[in-house]
């Protein structure tokens, strides 16, 4: 059975806002591929998020968090001193979301500091999964230490799934983001961006000059999201757009695109090809759309493995 791992940073969320009332959970992209992923796939697959946790009250709860819903922490670190980064969202009318992030003092930005132990947390996984978020907030020297070990894994026959997810203000530079990412598109074996990212950040004029571009560092199969429209679904050479089943009317769109990524690789781990799995990914990020916050009961989801 495989292993799954997804590194990133677990934060505090408070989102549901109602005057000065706001509901407390626990969210970041990778946690929450990770989290669907784990919903969606047998319950004896093993699935480890792989961070750095402070030694704060709010860390340790996150840890329990992550072990009640069947998610272990592998080697991650804690770090004496550190807490979880927090952030809080505010929604438009059309169920559009907004962000403001308080991080500096995260504990997950020291995540690849210790080479062994990020390197025994990935040791033996069958896919591993991370983000252009994952790699921002490293700083350089730690950020190139984590794709080496990325790489390394991916020799030893681990798929590797990158979401280049890019946040312009997580970055020193636009070239910096440009860079490491492209590094990233190297270490993975397949690629999951959102069109409107790399049109930011690379300027490319539609979904298959990305594929196109991406294509050139690696990566054999590349799944293209265009918000609530089509995916672009390129394996080698071939490439065909998988539209959503229905155009459905947003609650909240956070968490959309990280559990479109977590119900593809979930499918395709299950041995679905991948215009079907992106077919039942849209699915399942329409149900997401559909409730407040990241993270949808587990227990919604069980019904609907692969």
């Amino acid at each position: 059975m495989t292993r799954i791992v997804s590194i990133g940073e677990c934060m505090i969320e408070l989102s549901g806002r109602d005057g000065v009332t706001w509901r407390q959970g626990f969210a970041g992209d990778t946690l929450n591929t990770l989290w669907y992923l784990r919903a969606l796939s047998p319950e004896t697959t093993a699935t480890d998020y792989v961070s750095a946790f402070g030694d704060d009250p709010f860390s340790r709860e996150q840890i329990g968090f992550l072990r009640a819903n069947g998610i272990g922490v592998a080697a991650s670190p804690v770090i004496h001193g550190k807490a979880p980064g927090l952030y809080a969202i505010t929604l438009d009318r059309k169920g559009e979301r907004s962000f403001t992030y308080w991080r500096e003092n995260s504990a997950a930005r020291l995540l690849a500091d210790d080479h062994d132990a990020l390197a025994a947390s990935l040791s033996g996984a069958g896919l591993i999964y991370f983000s252009g978020i994952t790699l921002a907030i490293l700083d350089p020297r730690a950020r190139a230490d984590l794709l080496s070990i990325v790489e390394a894994a991916r020799n030893a026959d681990a798929a590797v799934a990158f979401d280049p997810n890019y946040r312009p203000r997580l970055w020193a530079s636009r070239d910096e983001a440009q860079s490491a990412i492209a590094e990233a598109y190297r270490a993975a074996t397949i690629v999951l961006p959102t069109f409107d990212d790399e049109r930011a950040l690379f300027g490319d004029a539609t979904p298959e000059k990305t594929v196109e571009r991406i294509r050139h560092f690696g990566p054999g199969e590349i799944v293209v999201k265009s918000g609530g429209g089509g995916a672009l679904v390129a394996v080698d050479l071939a490439s065909h757009t998988v539209a959503p089943p229905e155009e459905i009317q947003p609650l909240d769109t956070t968490g959309a695109g990280d559990s479109f990524n977590g119900a593809y690789l979930a499918a395709r781990l299950a041995g679905h090809p991948p215009e079907d799995a992106a077919l039942f990914a849209h699915r399942v990020a329409g149900r997401v759309i559909r409730h407040h916050g990241a993270l949808m009961p587990m227990t919604e989801f069980a019904i609907l493995r692969p």
